[in-house]
């Protein structure tokens, strides 16, 4: 049964403590590990292989990370301050992207590179085009450069072209096609986020496109849950891919979907985006020890990937922001109750006193996994956004209650 009650579920002391948890995290701990310990001055962009201290683990670079740190420097900049580092740096990282992000045999992007910037690898999916687009239409609106804003627009139609004509040798053959999570909430995301930093003309079609798709293929009421991976027509798959759920990312893509009701004032899409986030933290919750699971199967059967039921930084950081945000725009209890447990479960755990920023890999009971801070996947984007997005709407509550 939902529960509506409403009232001062997180009270003035506490909101004021959890403003300075995710400003000061933000500002004076996340961020300045990275441009302390990233900032390629020799070669350009940002190296996020680090270990727990900051020293280098390998040089080799993510594209997905110099897209997302950029974005970053570019939003702080933008929506918090304007400080001329921050302007710099995120100039300095799409330089980097701008050298050394495309293929031009093929146009796509790359997602692993070397230092210099030789090409290592791809990816058969465009991420890294998509956090290429974000983090142009930042710079773009910093800095006033038309040629950003045009190529935020450039990189988000190869983003979509390459999910919607895949280009390349495809990985698995067309014996059982699906459609994947992935795709429509990356491209909501990243319209809503084109749509705030460059005004972009197409962004509420792609995001009725998306919300379309997710509310069509991905979201099963029969079965509270929204779908991963399914068939071409929304059918669950009984495999191992067809039933394993990604609570973090439904969660992820939950948030966005109320963030858009909200700039809508459509209460149906906030409703949506709070069901979504329900269904999913009953199936994601880990009610022996805490914090969110990888994975989950559907049925209840056993999962295939080895890691699923550790807890990983990013799960914890989007669950943090979508609990937040359903109780700022509903105001009901049990959305502050769940806020309060992820919170404080996560910044018990993760947070490293000695040296800074987040530990990234936790065992299921929250026993450390290991120490590194960063990776190809692990970098400065989920929880300084988490950190971010919270201070925004803590900074909201509070003005709403004035004490």
């Amino acid at each position: 049964m939902r529960d509506h009650r409403q009232g001062p579920c997180l009270e003035r002391q506490r909101l004021e403590e959890l403003r300075g948890v995710y400003r000061d995290g933000l500002l004076d701990d996340v961020l300045p590990f990275w441009t302390r310990h990233a900032v390629d001055r020799e070669h350009g962009g940002f190296m996020t292989a680090l270990d727990r201290d900051g020293s280098l683990l390998d040089t080799d670079k993510s594209m997905w990370q110099q897209g997302r740190f950029s974005w970053l420097l570019g939003k702080l900049y933008n929506c918090v301050e304007t400080r001329p580092q921050w302007l710099e740096l995120c100039r300095h990282g799409i330089e980097f992207l701008d050298a050394h992000a495309v293929d031009p045999a093929d146009g796509r992007m790359w997602f692993q590179v070397t230092r210099e910037g030789r090409p290592i690898r791809k990816r058969r999916y465009a991420f890294t085009e998509a956090f290429s687009a974000i983090a142009h239409g930042e710079y773009a609106k910093a800095s006033g450069d038309a040629r950003a804003a045009d190529a935020a627009r450039q990189a988000f139609a190869a983003f979509t072209a390459q999910f919607l004509q895949p280009a390349g040798e495809p990985k698995y053959t067309e014996e059982r096609p699906t459609r994947s999570f992935g795709f429509p909430m990356i491209c909501m995301v990243t319209a809503q986020e084109l749509r705030e930093s460059i005004l972009f003309e197409e962004a509420d079609a792609w995001i009725d496109r998306s919300i379309e798709m997710i509310e069509r293929f991905h979201v099963k009421p029969e079965h509270r849950c929204v779908m991963e991976t399914v068939g071409i027509d929304g059918e669950i798959l009984d495999h191992f891919d067809g039933r394993t759920l990604n609570p973090g990312h439904a969660i992820e893509g939950a948030w966005f979907m109320m963030r858009e009701g909200r700039h809508r004032g459509d209460a149906g899409l906030v409703d949506l985006g709070c069901r979504m986030l329900d269904w999913m933290w009953e199936r994601g919750w880990d009610a022996e020890h805490g914090g969110i699971f990888y994975f989950r199967d559907l049925d209840g059967k056993p999962v295939q990937d080895y890691w699923h039921d550790m807890k990983f930084w990013w799960p914890q950081s989007e669950a943090i922001t979508a609990t937040l945000m359903a109780y700022r725009l509903t105001g009901e209890t049990r959305h502050a109750d769940r806020h309060r447990q992820i919170h404080d479960w996560a910044h018990a755990r993760f947070p490293d006193a000695d040296h800074g920023e987040w530990f990234g890999y936790l065992h299921r009971d929250g026993r450390l996994s290991v120490g590194l801070k960063g990776n190809l996947w692990k970098g400065p984007f989920h929880v300084p956004r988490m950190q971010l997005v919270c201070w925004q709407l803590i900074e909201e509550l509070l003005q709403a209650d004035p004490g």
